[in-house]
């Protein structure tokens, strides 16, 4: 924590957060007094394991065994070898402080804990019991970095009661004894420190969720009841606040959507199995959000911040969290029988009735425009689907996930990216790549004077932000036309306002995208194309080819220098990120112009084969 960045932090509050910052940091840690648990906890679950596939069954063995010998998998696609036990508290990267928290948000554990629900053997239980043993000596109440962040406390109570829940309660008396007073004290700290004001984000509602669940699982105490009851009213609340009407997560980051749907559909999951029922306006709620979902991923989803994290981990393959929380929507909101294996596994753990929620309206529905959450998407054959970003730049005072991307454009073709968002990378890299990959030249826009859209203070935090509009709204995802605009680059001595105009047909399959800037003196504007890092691009004049799995795009710039980059380093520019911690070079258009009144169309053709 630098002094510049406590400056441009103090900024972003109001007075009324100060007021509550100082009182808490003058009240210091809660104290929760020594008291022993007064009843026992629930098990929701049914006994033994979900009927599997014989290879989904004989993977999580083999992820267990090697859960058991030290290699331990975090993030999306890392595996991540420790000691056995772990040391919980030792670094796992000098420079991240979130693989440590990934390892101690306790996943694993139920990759353990399902093998013993699925064999019987007893080794299995052992080595769940073991790990926690560890866990509870090395990590004392309030003592080191895995009590530091409230989301992490409540990750790992979702995970605690996961694992509990599939074996059954069966745990030692003196290791439940000590785990129940470590779970009391996750509680106490969490009720007294959730995040609020302009950190009430994804952070709240994860918090909320492992309160919830934990108060549901173990109401061994006198405050259980009212941990549970205050989860539950502002779950109900946040299930609102933070989502658009049309079902987008208010931070504009998809992984954050799908973060807060994981939390969101468990808690409400518990809350059936112990027939505490949240509103229907919750799962209507919900609903709206999976819609969104379904609808973005088929036209690239990689907008805002994302770090690969997930709630609960219950099928082998790794990945794929947008799939399970469709399944599992399906599975409650419609009553479909669903193969997914973490659905399977879910529906088993936490048995109930699906949730009383307003019928789906009849006929088929428009899910293509979410104009109060500022997305739009065009395309309907499958062939071409795509996504205009119209919307705010994030939540909040801070806005700490959103990327500086207004009027950015991602393109699939034939399910495959073309036109790419090029993700997040890293959070606590060189703050060069951080400020790449969420800056306005790493997305499908326009830059102007090589400065960001918004102006940053900090690693998750804008001090000064574009805000987006929408000047003509399109009617249809066939025929689409849809023209906006920002004021991101009104705060420049001589003003220039941002104007994007894209329109696409689909029977001939031409998108056209027209960028306009004006201002009384030159300004340098760049528009930047991202291709998918698999694409081959050809610049030949004014014209890019590129060939793709089953397609021929030709886009036509009207004026300007055209160059392509690729993974260049200094600074920045032309790279893509799949995964947390993870790079790779990807081809990038970029157009130049030198004027006072700038108008560059870039015309886009598509042909089959």
């Amino acid at each position: 924590m630098t002094p510049r960045w406590l400056f441009n932090r103090l900024r972003c509050m109001s007075m009324a957060e100060v007021a509550h910052r100082a009182g808490r940091a003058v009240a210091g840690k809660p104290r929760p007094r020594a008291l022993p648990a007064q009843g026992e906890g629930v098990v929701f679950a049914q006994t033994g394991a979900p009927v599997l596939a014989v290879a989904e069954r004989a993977a999580l063995l083999e992820h267990a065994a090697a859960i058991g010998a030290g290699r331990i998998p975090l993030f999306a696609s890392h595996t991540t070898q420790v000691d056995t036990p772990p040391r919980w508290n030792a670094p796992l990267d000098p420079h991240d402080i979130k693989p440590l928290w990934e390892l101690n948000r306790h996943l694993h554990l139920v990759t353990l804990a399902q093998a013993w629900a699925i064999t019987g053997d007893v080794r299995w239980r052992d080595s769940v019991c073991a790990q926690w043993q560890s866990w509870l000596e090395q990590c004392p109440p309030q003592q080191g970095p895995n009590w530091k962040s409230g989301l992490e406390l409540g990750i790992r109570l979702i995970n605690w009661s996961l694992a509990w829940n599939l074996l059954q309660g069966e745990i030692d008396g003196q290791l439940q004894t000590a785990l129940l007073a470590s779970i009391r004290s996750h509680c106490t700290v969490t009720a007294a420190r959730l995040s609020r004001h302009s950190s009430a984000n994804n952070h709240l509602i994860g918090e909320l969720a492992g309160l919830y669940v934990a108060a549901s699982t173990w109401p061994c105490w006198p405050e259980a009841s009212a941990w549970r009851a205050l989860a539950h009213r502002e779950l109900e609340n946040e299930a609102q606040r933070q989502f658009s009407t049309d079902g987008v997560h208010r931070e504009q980051a998809f992984a954050y959507q799908l973060f807060c749907c994981e939390f969101l559909l468990l808690a409400g999951m518990v809350g059936q199995a112990g027939r505490r029922p949240f509103s229907a306006r919750y799962w209507d709620g919900l609903r709206r959000a999976v819609d969104f979902i379904r609808a973005a991923v088929g036209a690239g989803s990689n907008i805002g911040d994302a770090d690969d994290g997930c709630v609960w981990r219950l099928q082998a393959a790794r990945g794929g969290q947008a799939a399970q929380v469709l399944a599992l929507a399906d599975a409650l909101f419609d009553g479909a029988i669903v193969g997914h294996p973490g659905v399977c596994w879910l529906r088993h753990l936490l048995p109930g009735p699906r949730p009383e929620m307003a019928p789906a309206p009849a006929g088929p529905q428009a899910k293509w425009a979410f104009p109060d959450g500022g997305y739009f998407l065009f395309g309907t054959q499958g062939k071409v689907q795509g996504m205009v970003d119209c919307g705010p730049l994030g939540y909040l005072g801070i806005a700490a996930h959103g990327h500086a991307d207004a009027l950015a454009l991602t393109l699939t073709i034939n399910g495959a990216p073309c036109l790419v968002d090029p993700g997040t990378y890293a959070y606590w890299c060189d703050g060069r790549w951080r400020n790449y990959f969420r800056g306005t030249s790493a997305h499908n826009t326009m830059r102007v004077d090589g400065l960001d859209q918004s102006v940053g203070g900090g690693r998750f935090l804008w001090l000064r932000k574009a805000s987006a509009r929408i000047d003509a709204m399109p009617a249809s995802p066939d025929r689409f036309v849809l023209r906006g605009s920002h004021d991101g680059y009104m705060r420049l001595p001589d003003p220039v306002r941002h104007v994007r105009s894209v329109s696409f047909d689909e029977a001939s399959s031409t998108l056209v995208v027209v960028d306009q800037a004006t201002g009384a003196a030159v300004h340098r504007t760049e528009v930047f194309w991202h291709f998918a890092p698999e694409l081959a691009v050809q610049l030949a004049g004014q014209m890019v080819t590129v060939i793709g799995p089953g397609y021929t795009l030709m886009l036509q710039a009207s004026c300007g220098k055209l160059d392509l980059v690729r993974g260049a380093d200094y600074p920045p520019l032309g790279w893509y990120s799949h995964a947390y911690n993870v790079k790779e070079p990807c081809t990038v258009l970029r157009i130049v112009n030198e004027s006072s009144d700038v108008r560059v169309e870039s015309r886009i053709t598509m042909t089959f084969s």
